[in-house]
């Protein structure tokens, strides 16, 4: 029987319990999302002891399955003021549930800074005074020091502690380097505020999941891999030039957000781009490497190390996103600057997607000037300061946009755009309004589709689709470039875990499974007040044609509407 760890941070109570069986079927996404439900008032104000921090492994989390280990953070969002789900790779949730626990639950709010430790089914809260104001990889290494490298680390950085909308949560990958994030929503802020500055997880203890019928976990597990590198995107393209590689696509779509979402297109973008960076890595050799696996058994391997000019690892990982949003964005095409400012994030603690768009904004309003690479990284480091401009961009595109009175600010509830122009890519456009996540790709990304990406008509059931598949992979803790293999053969998917679980899973309980968590999660944005004119983007977007394709947003308000009506 899996548990589920409770931890009080008000009174320092952490308690471990058998996971109760209305969640016995639910995992990662699914479980973070019910659990917030199930256990955070409708009022509650996500930075108060109220709101819950849930930390979650997938339902094929703890096995030997690629890309199978992901964590789901789950609580009310800052930023949105709705619910969120945020995950990420690396070994923390491989390393949680190897050890039986399904999931973490924190409530409260310390009067100290503390961190959790956990070891196999022993559990308690420990003083992190001599942790406190200390950047990630600082915070790591000392902890490494008290508990061995064997161990699996979730950690925040100043901007965290100081309770900023853009904190995201870190977490270790393979090689023990805390660059794997939860980034989107603001949740590093609600673990700041609960006074929790880590949750470190040994391997003591730590066994793979065993399969209930082995014989057809190995051949549904073959089968899978197989398909995954037989596919030319997750077999050829993402092992050789990663998530980077997606910046080419989006320049030539004319969807590419260039200095503040004002054109789709970048004249510098081959300098930025997957194959720039590929060559980059490749001639400096060293400690980089264009590819490189986040977690265990991984066969995508879609990640990087991204080395100095000396050949020393830099900053790890550089992914599209935030090659985008601190490059083209801000009028930036040089990736040292980039890994630069990539690098202060992942320090301090920082969303890319949200910080770069903040800089955008900046930049609009004339605080510093589109191209300016030594303002933006100095920038950067006053939000760890804690200065005033600081404390303006850490808490997010949007207060910095009311801040300096800036009207073209790139946010959906609260949330800044990612690197897809709704204007040229308007399935993602939809996913940005719809999603109960706020402007977030990762909700249903419709760029891995081949359609019009301009054409408006098909677009809402194009993403309806995606999103809820999405929240099935959520759910089981797999990677979203696995989707190759789920959208196409998902009775492989529904084999595992079949022969995981010894109950029969099939394609159709998956999808069920990805509805349900929809339906959950748009509950508690109703219940705090959301509704359908919450679904809207900024008027801009509908009036300001986009160069290169002169394009401007046009689904019908109708399609929003009603989009979710008969989920």
């Amino acid at each position: 029987m899996e548990k589920i760890l409770w931890v009080d941070m008000t009174t320092g109570r952490v308690e471990m319990e058998a996971l109760p069986e209305p969640y016995q079927r639910l995992g990662g996404r699914a479980l973070t999302s019910q659990l917030v439900r199930d256990a955070v008032p409708a009022e509650a104000d996500p930075l108060g002891s109220e709101n819950l921090l849930v930390f979650a492994a997938g339902l094929l989390g703890g096995t030997t399955a690629s890309s199978a280990n992901r964590i789901s953070a789950g609580g009310l969002s800052p930023l949105t003021r709705g619910i969120k789900e945020s995950n990420a790779g690396g070994n923390t949730a491989l390393y949680l549930a190897g050890s039986g626990i399904r999931a973490i639950a924190i409530k409260g709010r310390s009067a100290g800074l503390r961190y959790l430790y956990v070891e196999g089914e022993r559990a308690e809260l420990r003083d992190a005074a001599d942790l406190a104001g200390l950047e990630v990889g600082e915070a790591t290494r000392r902890l490494k020091s008290v508990h061995g490298e064997d161990v699996g680390i979730i950690v925040i950085g100043p901007a965290g502690e100081m309770g900023l909308r853009a904190a995201g949560i870190a977490n270790t990958d393979m090689d023990g380097v805390p660059g794997r994030y939860c980034g989107r929503g603001g949740l590093g802020a609600v673990m700041g505020a609960k006074g929790l500055k880590a949750v470190v997880i040994s391997r003591r203890g730590f066994e793979y999941r065993a399969p209930t019928d082995p014989v057809l976990w190995k051949e549904a597990n073959r089968r899978y891999v197989d398909l995954l590198r037989e596919n030319p995107v997750t077999g050829k393209a993402m092992p050789k030039y990663g998530t980077a590689a997606t910046l080419e696509l989006v320049n030539e779509l004319g969807g590419l957000p260039t200095r503040n979402f004002s054109s789709g297109s970048f004249e510098a973008a081959d300098r930025i781009g997957g194959r720039a960076m590929y060559e980059i890595i490749k001639e400096r050799g060293g400690e980089g490497t264009p590819t490189h696996a986040c977690m265990p058994g991984c066969v995508v391997r879609c990640s990087n190390r991204y080395a100095d000019p000396q050949g020393k690892l830099f900053v790890s990982p550089m992914e599209y996103e935030t090659n985008t949003l601190m490059g083209s964005n801000l009028g930036i095409a040089d990736f040292d600057v980039i890994a630069e400012l990539n690098r202060l994030c992942n320090e301090l603690g920082l969303d890319t997607i949200e910080v770069g768009a903040a800089l955008g904004v900046a930049m609009e309003a004339g605080v510093l000037k589109f191209g300016d690479q030594r303002g933006a990284v100095q920038a950067v480091r006053e939000i760890g300061e804690g200065t005033v401009l600081g404390r303006v961009l850490g808490n997010g595109a949007a207060v910095t946009g009311t801040v300096f009175g800036v009207e073209r600010v790139p946010v959906v509830k609260g949330q800044a755009l990612a690197a897809y122009d709704p204007r040229a890519i308007k399935g993602n456009g939809v996913t940005y309004v719809t999603s109960p996540m706020g402007a977030d790709h990762t909700a249903g990304n419709t760029i891995v589709v081949k359609t019009d990406h301009l054409d408006p008509s098909d677009k809402a059931e194009l993403s309806r689709t995606l999103q809820i598949k999405t929240a099935v992979l959520d759910s089981l803790g797999l990677c979203a470039f696995v989707r190759a293999v789920f959208f196409d053969r998902p009775e492989v998917v529904a084999d595992m875990m079949t022969a995981l679980w010894g109950e029969r899973w099939t394609a159709d309980d998956l999808m069920a499974l990805g509805r349900q968590t929809i339906r959950t999660e748009l509950e508690v944005n109703r219940a705090r007040g959301f509704g359908p004119q919450d679904d809207r983007l900024p008027a801009y977007f509908l009036t300001e044609a986009l160069p290169p394709r002169d394009s401007v947003w046009d689904v019908p308000v109708e399609d929003i509407d009603n989009f979710w009506r008969d989920l």
